[in-house]
């Protein structure tokens, strides 16, 4: 049996419907997980601490872009890439943010929007986890409608000045670098900003009951002066930041199925070890009915991030389709994280088993990289032709 096998691996085993690179890339990421991650991650979700040493060693292990070809990077599959954010997230969903918001935001948006200067200057670093980067598209006054951003860049001569204000964005207080969108008189365009740069200024948001072992900002920027050269040079308009996302939400809807695991693997063996009226719970028809349950729909949203990670690897996946895997996924990872707290009894509020820190940080997934409403309206303008925003 492979690192933490469970009964539900031996009714679907994965590991069966991949090759034997990409699953050898999800045993690392589940050994690293365990050794590196685990023994740590719940004093850290009630401390808020972000174990920032970590990145140097996932870099080292190569999870860091490892979807990227060249530049330093693994060139590993889709599938692969979707399989370490399975195994990841089967610990704590920040750790698969940071590869997330790393590898599929920001060095993905310089490996598809950058100039060839630009990725040679940053992909390497990134990829052996020496710089770490943020992606800053959100705002304060909302998320969903990236259209209507008001941080703004105007030229000044051979320079743009950038002013402006934006909030949810991962690692920022202590990224080395910040991919950031910004209209323009001609649209919206990238930038690529080293924190350092005077004008920029990021705050930790500390009041999160969610996402704890991570770390969420706020960045201001006041008159920050930039050179032409810092441009991402090909991206302009939405579809910069949007092929990005994509990406990002192709990762969770793997990722989320890692947190759906773990909560299931936990029911499972507290259905079978405590007891009550003399048997096993798991002896009762209704938590056997539960466990059935969530084991169907586990097995579906593996299912279905097989078959998005089949058509990434030959480049044919749509944005609809991520659509779909980020809304059923995070959707029923949160129902079974439900399911298994309420098989956990009081129990299941404790820090003593990881239910409810995942059922907290599947919120903030829930969330971020498009709520359900608005993917919900992705599908609907796919199959009506008529956008309901």
């Amino acid at each position: 049996m492979t690192l933490n096998s469970s009964s539900v691996d031996r009714i679907f085993d994965v590991s069966a419907l991949v090759s034997a690179e990409d699953w050898a890339w999800h045993q690392r990421a589940l050994d690293f997980g365990h050794h590196h991650l685990h023994p740590h991650i719940d004093n850290d979700f009630d401390a808020k601490h972000f174990r920032h040493e970590i990145v140097s060693q996932l870099g080292k292990s190569g999870f860091l872009g490892m979807h990227i070809a060249g530049y330093g990077c693994a060139g590993a599959s889709a599938t692969a890439y979707g399989l370490v954010c399975h195994a990841l997230e089967q610990v704590d969903s920040g750790w698969r943010t940071l590869v997330s918001v790393q590898g599929s935001l920001a060095m993905g948006a310089i490996a598809h929007w950058g100039s060839e200067a630009q990725k040679e200057e940053w992909l390497p670093r990134m990829a052996r986890g020496e710089v770490l980067g943020c992606f800053a598209l959100t705002e304060p006054e909302g998320g969903s409608d990236p259209a209507a951003m008001t941080t703004f860049a105007r030229r000044d001569g051979s320079d743009w000045v950038l002013n402006g204000t934006k909030r949810w964005i991962g690692l920022a207080t202590l990224a080395d670098v910040a991919i950031l969108w910004a209209q323009t008189d001609d649209g919206v365009r990238g930038f690529i900003i080293p924190t350092d740069t005077p004008g920029f200024h990021a705050a930790e948001i500390t009041n999160k009951l969610s996402m704890r072992a991570s770390v969420q900002c706020e960045i201001t920027l006041t008159d920050l002066r930039l050179p032409d050269s810092a441009r991402l040079e090909n991206a302009l308009g939405l579809r910069g930041p949007f092929t990005c996302l994509t990406e990002a939400r192709y990762g969770i809807a793997w990722g989320v199925m890692g947190a759906a695991k773990s909560c299931l693997d936990v029911a499972v063996e507290r259905a079978t070890s405590r007891e009550v009226f003399g048997r096993p719970i798991g002896a009762n028809q209704l938590i056997q009915a539960k466990l059935a349950n969530m084991l169907v729909e586990y097995q579906k949203g593996m299912l279905l991030a097989l078959h998005l990670g089949t058509l990434h690897d030959v480049n044919e996946l749509t944005p609809a389709q991520v659509s779909i895997g980020k809304l059923n996924n995070v959707r029923e990872a949160i129902s079974i994280a439900s399911q298994a707290r309420s098989i956990l009894g009081g129990d299941g509020i404790t820090s003593d088993f990881p239910v409810m820190r995942h059922m907290a940080n599947l919120e903030s997934v829930r969330t971020y990289e498009g709520t359900d409403e608005i993917h919900t309206l992705i599908l609907g303008r796919e199959l009506t032709g008529i956008p309901a925003f």
